[in-house]
């Protein structure tokens, strides 16, 4: 636990992702969530910031009686991978330069939902999946 606060603290000085959420009152189908993050290449540099769109269009059964609920589910874990996402770009060395505004999430192509690397937009092969439904 102190080995992972003592990084944690080393990593801060060079990049912080905004974890604080309010939750949207209702939910469609087209899920977003919008992390914010500041970045520095050293510490004598100043802070800059981005902001990263993840886009998550839910394939949901019509027939749905709790659809609100689980679309918040679903918003949630979107919330939660899209934080790691930008975490782990940083902690790549990635600059937050190269941050995209927005990024459609790769869906798993079996269960049509998320899995553990859809919103890695860093990946190559999902940066040409991403480029191609948004044209």
């Amino acid at each position: 636990m102190k080995e992972r606060l003592e990084t944690e603290e080393q990593e801060e000085q060079f990049f912080r992702v905004d974890d604080l959420f309010t939750p949207p009152s209702s939910f469609t189908t087209r899920l977003t969530v919008r992390i914010s993050y500041r970045w520095r290449k050293s510490i004598v540099n100043r802070w800059e910031s981005g902001c990263i769109a993840f886009i998550y269009n839910v394939h949901l059964e019509s027939d749905k009686r709790d659809r609100q609920e689980m679309l918040y589910r679903e918003w949630e874990q979107l919330r939660d991978s899209a934080l790691q996402s930008v975490r782990d770009h940083f902690r790549q060395g990635g600059d937050g330069s190269a941050i995209p505004r927005t990024f459609q999430v790769v869906v798993d192509r079996y269960t049509q939902g998320l899995n553990n690397y859809s919103t890695d937009f860093w990946r190559r092969e999902h940066q040409n999946a991403s480029l191609k439904k948004d044209t």
